[in-house]
């Protein structure tokens, strides 16, 4: 009797089973086919499910051919995309936040732009945004991609089709920082001002990011990495991170040993161990922060260093450089660069370094639309990446750590921080708030070039007792910090000349006369931390007065910028004068010279680069830091 009242018991339980089973399946495919934004997705795909990035991007052979479902988007062959309207749908988790001005008309060469976007990223899980991308950007993210099936057919190039509608964007807001829209060419000190462009206002910005089937996944914190960084970062607590970083921070390790791996750790061992320098007649020991390390590091990477240079590409973002303007010093390099026969090779065996010879500005140029945002710009680098790995392995190796871009756009640090993460980057817009990686990434210096002919045409200033002006400034009031200067400086003292926009004079001569005959130059930051003031104050032999917070100055790794450049928080602005005041004469006088000794690294040369010039030194912290971040297999 008792085995009978089991056997009915147990039938009834799987019965029940059965029918709940059943009554769950029907719930959720109801969800599915019913409702309008994809919920079950949620419901189903938590965030610590989604597959990572490295599962997909590096096992480029492994990329599916039919289309998938990924993170509420799919994503399908180029083949398939219609080219139709596409809306994407995000959802954002990060622990940055990158916090950007949103309107204005701007100049300055098309930087304003290309200024900040307006996006912005709350500490914590943000709800679901959406935005809705036009035909026109949609079509422009596309170009040059179909160049990239014609390369290689087996990692074709994928659209981003919706899953969803995005609800109808918020009306746009204007950043109380920005002045309203005006016309007027900025940055006296460039013959290039063009026509004003609108940026994006900031409602209408977001990232494709989180959503992409290859997204990076940023360099992971070892013990003892740097902790979190205070609001304002000086520059004696950048000294301290570059250091910790340096002792800490390492990339993966390769997926398979090389010969180049064996030969970084050597050339790391040499460095540690350099002999001491005690003269060189071509390098001024106080300007550096370790002369033997840098001269030894120098020398091996004239006799070891081989890069290789990607040919893949759209000629109307690679391979093109822009050689005069705000942002030509990536134009310069790749141009140096791609004709090198000393350290370019053809066999990528033998590289210890591969160089993505994408130019910023140029991918800009061609793909923004304008009150848009800058996903399609993203997405391209994404699927140039993507191609990249597909078609060779040495991205794969690495997870792309010896792989090295350089990209002085304002907008470049955004554009590259995920899919990009990995790689060395040489930015101009180095901002420690920006993601900037200390050890990893390197500051670019953002010179501009007038004539590309004469690149170094004009340089040179007064001797010391000619200089009668204590401090000079004049630009346009981008940003929130120069407006501030002028309130406080702008006609108040006679030594202090602060201007906003000077008029108009043949080659600058007004500005670049301030310039040669002041004291200290003021670089004041504008919308992002960078200024081309700080070489231009160096070229003309003034002593650059940085007044940008949290601004890491190009070469960090290896010049002492405390002994010929003066670093003043922006709180401290009313007090500008009686800071420069209270530096002794003597110890201006050494910080002038050391100007004049420091000139020589910073100078491009039209027809071949010279030792110790500009691009070797741009090449040299590439090396460098791939050197101390190298691990073996």
């Amino acid at each position: 009797m008792d085995q009978e009242l089991s056997s009915i018991f147990q039938l009834e339980t799987r019965r029940l089973l059965w029918l709940i089973g059943i009554t769950v399946a029907m719930v959720l495919a109801f969800q599915y086919l019913e409702l309008p934004y994809g919920g079950i997705q949620r419901i189903v795909f938590s965030a610590n499910k989604i597959p990572t990035s490295d599962s997909i991007r590096f096992q480029a052979a492994d990329l599916p051919s039919e289309s998938e479902r990924f993170n509420n988007m799919t994503f399908l062959n180029q083949a398939n995309s219609t080219g139709e309207s596409a809306t994407v749908n995000e959802t954002r988790t990060s622990e940055e936040k990158d916090n950007v001005s949103g309107t204005g008309l701007i100049s300055e060469l098309g930087r304003e732009s290309s200024r900040s976007l307006g996006f912005n990223e709350t500490e914590e899980s943000s709800t679901v945004q959406s935005t809705r991308i036009s035909n026109e950007s949609t079509h422009a993210g596309n170009l040059g991609l179909s160049s990239y099936n014609d390369t290689i057919s087996h990692s074709p190039s994928r659209a981003i089709i919706p899953t969803n509608l995005a609800p109808p964007l918020s009306p746009t807001k204007v950043s109380p920082n920005i002045t309203p829209p005006m016309s007027s060419n900025d940055h006296e000190e460039t013959d290039f001002a063009e026509d004003e462009k609108l940026r994006p206002v900031q409602d209408d910005v977001n990232i494709l990011r989180h959503n992409s089937p290859i997204n990076s996944v940023a360099p992971k914190k070892t013990k003892g990495s740097q902790k979190p960084l205070p609001e304002v970062t000086t520059i004696s607590e950048m000294n301290e991170l570059l250091l910790q970083n340096r002792a800490s921070f390492h990339s993966e390790r390769p997926r398979w040993s090389s010969i180049v791996d064996q030969e970084l750790l050597q050339a790391r061992s040499e460095i540690e161990n350099a002999q001491i320098v005690n003269d060189d007649v071509n390098l001024y020991a106080p300007l550096f922060r370790n002369v033997s390390r840098f001269k030894r590091s120098y020398e091996l990477m004239e006799r070891t260093l081989k890069v290789y240079v990607y040919r893949e590409g759209d000629k109307a973002i690679m391979h093109s450089p822009i050689l005069s303007g705000l942002y030509a010093s990536e134009g310069w390099f790749m141009k140096h660069m791609e004709a090198s026969k000393q350290f370019v090779t053809t066999d990528p065996k033998n590289a210890h370094l591969f160089y993505l010879p994408f130019s910023s500005q140029r991918l800009v140029d061609a793909l923004w639309v304008p009150k848009s945002s800058y996903g399609n710009l993203i997405q391209y680098l994404s699927n140039y990446v993507d191609m990249i790995a597909g078609k060779h392995h040495f991205w794969n190796r690495t997870g792309g750590a010896d792989h090295f871009l350089v990209a002085c756009h304002d907008w470049a640090p955004a554009e590259t921080k995920q899919h990009m993460a990995k790689c060395l980057r040489a930015l101009c817009n180095a901002d420690v708030k920006q993601g900037f990686v200390f050890g990893k990434d390197m500051s670019l210096p953002e010179t501009v070039v007038r004539s590309p002919r004469n690149p170094t045409r004009s340089i040179g200033g007064n001797q010391v007792s000619k200089r009668k002006t204590l401090a000079f400034f004049a630009g346009q009031m981008h940003g929130y910090v120069r407006p501030i200067l002028l309130q406080h400086w702008e006609n108040k003292d006679p030594d202090m000349k602060i201007f906003g926009r000077l008029p108009k004079s043949k080659g600058n001569r007004n500005y670049i006369q301030y310039m040669k005959s002041s004291k200290y130059c003021i670089c004041a930051k504008g919308y992002e931390v960078n200024s081309p003031r700080v070489v231009e104050a160096i070229l003309y032999e003034c002593v650059p007065v940085i007044l940008s917070d949290n601004f890491v100055p190009p070469f960090f790794e290896m010049l002492n910028w405390e002994s010929f450049a003066v670093f003043v928080l922006e709180k401290d602005i009313p007090n500008l004068k009686n800071i420069l005041l209270s530096i002794p004469r003597k110890r201006y006088l050494q910080m002038q010279m050391m100007v004049r000794k420091v000139q020589q690294h910073f100078l491009w040369h039209n027809k071949s680069p010279v030792k110790y010039d500009i691009f070797h030194m741009i090449l040299h912290s590439i090396w460098y830091n791939r050197v101390f971040t190298a691990t073996a297999a």
